[in-house]
């Protein structure tokens, strides 16, 4: 989500008699673009996102439909209801009227005639395909159906960056686009439900589908410009003008080209926009958003966080280690890091400054710790979903893979953090500031939906019924608990998580688009010829340099976007050079959720910085310090397969236990301290090549990895003792 939000319903810090610290850390942050309607408004949004919500559980468990109808119904609904709440501009004040560029109402509903003369012209072609007609007249397609369509929606898009008008009013240009998204999935969904379908690519596809595709490509990128930002954006034109520009390109970027008619009849087909992105955002990833919508519903995510504070909060540093147990509980239910750091952070940000943490630090920890949850098992984000569509890998094999990764990762991230609250000396806090371990005990049984949900997919359950069942149990659990949940309680759910998905819908819809552009120019192919001749001269050199694209494709992008996009790019050329698929996809996956922390594009760490007031490039830069265990263990996949369950059970063991002292030895030397004292730069450098040797996993690596510790941890002694001599008080 944009890191531009006002945090209107954000976190609130209070105590009461059980000292409660955290209440509505479920409540959705409302983006600075996002209408607040009220009255008759109001209620018709709430039903159209009822209904939406409601459509995907009725036709993922009682009645599919046809795939690619469905996907388009998807899609359609998410542009929808996101151009019915995003606005293109900022909204007017108070000061200014309540309105600016007034003309853009009036030039909107000159734009509204073209936006529904090629509505009613889609119905006209259904009527004249049901008919018997084999085809649609080129040139009625052209002049009464793609000229009109293409019109409205430039001339919508266009005035919609000037339209400022008050947050609680509708915008004439966004109905414009409104009817426009309609218009296109009205065309496809009758063109693709006849044999003309199968012309698709090639010089006898009708006219019309480039025309449908040409305007939903524009409306998905601008509705992700709203939602996400200008990089996805950026990224996706310039693979778009990749297209055209490519056969006069020199070297491995060169290609014979496509025109124009060929690659817009088949980058809105499921080699593209309706490709596996969407089909992941159609059925895993808006499913488990409803699950979560029902945890936020029934007040799971406060109780994560309280559980969290109670369980580490007397520790040094307490707060900062909160932030990291609640950011992964809160992980599993939050799709996105920036909106992880947003949820957790209001209250876990505060409270590190509180107990001596510097501004940056704060910032960092939680960006850290946030971006973390997007590789915590069991749901680990939407990328791990997108991982089992791409691989064909079963999506549980994919969760058990992800569990010592994310344990090194978070132990790496408390590592820091505690070798730094010992290190400036900061205290945990009180037992009288903290919730009642007791009293949250007693309430374990709101863990049930997860724990339902993870033992329904090891019994063999497909992903879509155990969502289903955990959803459905959580709904069930809230009625042991203070939030039970209603009718109303369920249909403010539903409503939660049609706004919670429209991001990632249109994410993954706008990443398809660079998915098509890939497979249908073979740009990857070329990449991955590249890689391999890098890897002749070192793989480590490849791999150093698949690290640098997958970062430098995922920086600004959603989780999402990110791996969708370096999957397509990068993983092929990896699983060229001999490596498995599975950890070649790990590989980039990781890198992809750690862009959100790193430097100069470090959303996570942006959001964090704006919670914190700290500097955002400091923050990030600090964050990506705290982090630097994820840039380290996915190269160890390559060297050691344990990591990923992939070997015995005593070579995951020992894999497990290395390189957890590993990262605690990594932990040492990028901080500085170790052995109770800070560390010189000799005793860091033996600490950081101590760690490397024990992450990686061979025998005599492990045995060379414990000595260099061990010398070091005397030279600490030693210079504990001499300062303990120098400084007897």
């Amino acid at each position: 989500m944009s890191t531009e939000r006002e945090l209107q319903h954000s976190p609130r810090v209070t105590e009461d008699e059980d000292h409660i610290l955290a209440h509505n850390v479920d409540e959705e942050p409302v983006e600075a673009n996002r209408r607040l309607f009220d009255g008759w408004l109001l209620k018709l949004v709430t039903v159209l996102t009822i209904a939406y919500s409601s459509f995907h559980l009725y036709t993922l468990n009682i009645t599919p439909l046809e795939t690619w109808s469905f996907r388009i119904v998807h899609v359609a609904g998410a542009l929808l209801l996101g151009f019915m709440l995003y606005a293109g501009t900022r909204f007017a004040t108070a000061e200014e009227g309540g309105a600016r560029h007034r003309w853009t109402t009036w030039m909107a509903a000159v734009a509204l005639l073209p936006a529904f003369y090629s509505l009613y012209q889609a119905f006209a072609f259904y009527q004249t395909l049901n008919n018997g007609a084999m085809r649609i007249a080129p040139e009625l397609e052209t002049w009464h159906y793609g000229w009109p369509l293409l019109a409205a929606t430039s001339l919508g898009i266009i005035l919609s960056w000037f339209h400022q008008r008050e947050r609680s009013r509708f915008s004439v240009p966004d109905l414009v686009l409104m009817v426009c998204s309609l218009s296109v999935a009205a065309y496809l969904l009758v063109v693709y439900n006849t044999n003309i379908r199968m012309s698709t690519g090639t010089p006898f596809s009708p006219v019309g589908i480039s025309f449908a595709a040409v305007a939903g490509s524009a409306l998905i990128l601008e509705m992700t410009r709203r939602v996400a930002g200008m990089a996805l954006v950026i990224i996706g034109l310039v693979f778009v003008a990749y297209v055209f520009v490519g056969p006069y390109l020199p070297g491995f970027l060169g290609y014979p080209g496509l025109s124009v008619k060929r690659f817009f009849s088949q980058v809105y087909t499921d080699a593209g926009i309706l490709g596996p992105t969407t089909a992941v955002s159609s059925t895993y990833i808006i499913l488990f958003i409803i699950f979560a919508a029902f945890l936020q519903a029934s007040k799971v995510g406060d109780y994560f966080v309280n559980f969290a504070f109670a369980a580490a909060g007397r520790s040094r540093g307490g707060p900062a280690k909160v932030a990291i147990f609640a950011s992964g509980l809160m992980g599993m239910i939050n799709g996105t890091s920036a909106g992880n750091v947003v949820s957790t952070g209001s209250l876990t940000i505060p409270l590190m400054k509180k107990v001596g943490y510097k501004k940056t630090s704060a910032g960092a920890v939680e960006a850290a710790a946030s971006t973390g949850g997007q590789i915590m098992p069991p749901i680990m984000g939407a990328g791990a979903f997108i991982m089992a569509e791409i691989t064909g890998i079963p999506y549980t094999e994919i969760a058990i893979a992800a569990v010592i990764p994310a344990i090194l990762y978070f132990a790496s991230v408390y590592f820091m953090v505690d070798f730094e609250a010992a290190k400036t000396g900061m205290r945990g806090m009180r037992e009288d500031e903290l919730p009642k371990l007791r009293r949250l005990i007693k309430q374990i049984y709101l863990f049930i939906p997860i724990i339902i949900l993870i033992v329904a997919l090891f019994q063999g359950y497909s992903v879509i019924r155990a969502g289903t069942l955990a959803t459905v149990s959580a709904a069930v659990v809230s009625w042991l608990s203070p939030n039970k949940m209603g009718i109303r309680a369920i249909l403010r759910a539903l409503d939660l998580a049609s706004v919670m998905s429209i991001q990632i819908i249109v994410v993954c819809a706008a990443a398809g688009i660079i998915v098509g552009v890939i497979s249908l120019t073979g740009v990857g192919a070329r990449f991955s010829v590249l890689l391999l001749d890098v890897a002749e001269a070192s793989q480590l050199l490849a791999l150093i340099f698949a690290m640098f694209i997958s970062i430098l494709l995922g920086m600004g992008m959603p989780t999402t976007a990110a791996y969708a996009v370096a999957a397509s790019v990068v993983a092929p050329g990896l699983v060229q050079l001999g490596i498995e698929p599975l950890t070649a996809h790990f590989f980039v996956f990781y890198f992809a959720v750690v862009s959100a922390i790193t430097p100069p594009v470090a959303l996570a760490s942006y959001a964090a910085a704006g919670i914190s007031g700290a500097n955002a490039m400091a923050t990030s830069v600090a964050s990506f310090r705290i982090g630097i265990a994820a840039f380290i263990v996915p190269f160890m996949f390559f060297y050691n397969s344990a990591l990923l369950m992939d070997a015995g059970w005593f070579e995951i063991a020992r894999a497990l236990v290395t390189a957890t002292f590993g990262v605690y030895l990594l932990s040492g030397g990028v901080l500085g301290w170790f052995g109770q004292v800070s560390a010189s730069w000799a005793s860091r450098i033996m600490l950081i090549a101590a760690a490397l040797l024990m992450i990686e996993g061979g025998l005599w690596t492990d045995l060379t990895g414990v000595g260099l510790a061990l010398v070091v941890f005397i030279i600490q002694k030693q210079r504990r003792a001499r300062l303990a001599t120098a400084n007897p008080a």
